[in-house]
Parts: C-alpha cells; structure tokens; sequence
C-alpha cells in the first residue's frame, strides 16, 4: 500500500466539513494520521474542560451567549494557522480561507441519522428529527454570526466526497490521491 507525506520544504492546511453523521471526525483524523501532520478539532468540549464547566452547560450558555461559538471557531483557526494540520469542523471551509485544500463531506440524511444512531444509541427517527432541527438550528447560527451559508459548499470546497459510496480508509485513500495528483503531498511507498 502506498504511503504519503507532505512534500518537503512545505506546509500543508487540509480543511474538512460536513454536517453531523457525514465522517467529518473520522476522515480527518485518518488524514491526519497518514499524513503525520496534526488533527485540529477543536469542540465545545474541549472549551468546557478548560473553563471547568461541563459539555451541558456550555452547550447551555452559548444558546444566549454568542462568544463560546466565536471563541471556539476562531481558536481552531489560530491552531491551524500554526502549522501543517487537518482542520476538522463544521465551518472548517469557510473559516480557514487560507486553507490549501477544502474538502466537504456529503451523505443523505437517511446515512447521516444510522450513523448518528450507531455511534451514539437511541431512535432512529428522533435521531432524524433533532439531526434536521440541529442542521436547521446551525444553519441560522452561522448565518447570524459569521453571514456563511453553510448549505452554500459549491463554490467553496475544491472536492467534495460522498461518504455513503466508501469505507472510511477508501474515502481517505481517494483522497489521498486527488492531494498527490494536485501536487500537495508525494506517495513514499507502494
């Protein structure tokens, strides 16, 4: 199997969205690793244990207080910009504009709702039915806060992948060569 790394001398800002239960976390951090460059997926999680508050109450208070949401977006693009990184999250592509690839991840609902319901338990329909009011709930949030329409990916993302075709390590691996056939990165190996 071919391996890849970052062409030497370089840096390299590989950005990655997609809405939830699309394989944003999971392709990014393969990326990442394969590339040997680090994944920059900073959540409200992370935020929350550094405040000493929990994951619920973040969640809480950002629903009135926009500066968790702005404080979270604006720091992973501060990480990215430090080195060569995979940036994982919802508005990767539309907030770290000097990435060199912008990568958007799609799957239909349906496919985004099973993995949802694989990786966390519950309903599949109410896993459907807050999925699309979280969607509809972030859309408006962006749109206020930064004027990004993030059903808008088109003319923003230089590829677009449809998870539901492949395996995450085939997903990566076309990936992969669309960066070595743009010039990004060299294979080591084969």
């Amino acid at each position: 199997m071919a391996e890849y790394k970052v062409k030497p001398g370089r840096e390299l800002r590989i950005a990655v969205s997609g809405k939830s239960g699309c394989g944003n976390t999971t392709v990014s951090t393969l990326l990442a690793q394969t590339l040997g460059i680090k994944l920059i997926n900073y959540t409200f999680r992370q935020l929350a244990a550094e405040k000493g508050l929990t994951l619920a109450q973040v969640i809480e208070n950002a629903k009135t207080d926009d500066s968790y949401d702005k404080y979270v977006d604006t720091h992973q693009v501060e990480l990215a910009r430090q080195e060569s990184c995979v940036l994982g999250s919802r508005l990767a592509i539309w907030m770290l504009k000097e990435a060199d690839v912008k990568i958007y991840l799609l799957a239909s609902d349906e496919l985004r709702a099973k993995r949802i319901l694989g990786r966390e338990g519950g309903d599949l329909q109410q896993i459907k039915d807050f999925t699309a009011m979280r969607d509809s709930e972030d859309t408006k949030r962006y749109k206020k806060l930064y004027g990004i329409d993030n059903n808008d990916y088109e003319t923003v993302a230089d590829i677009k992948v449809d998870t539901s075709c492949n395996v995450p390590d085939e997903i990566v691996h076309n990936i992969l060569e669309e960066l070595a056939e743009r010039g990004f990165i060299e294979k080591t190996g084969v």
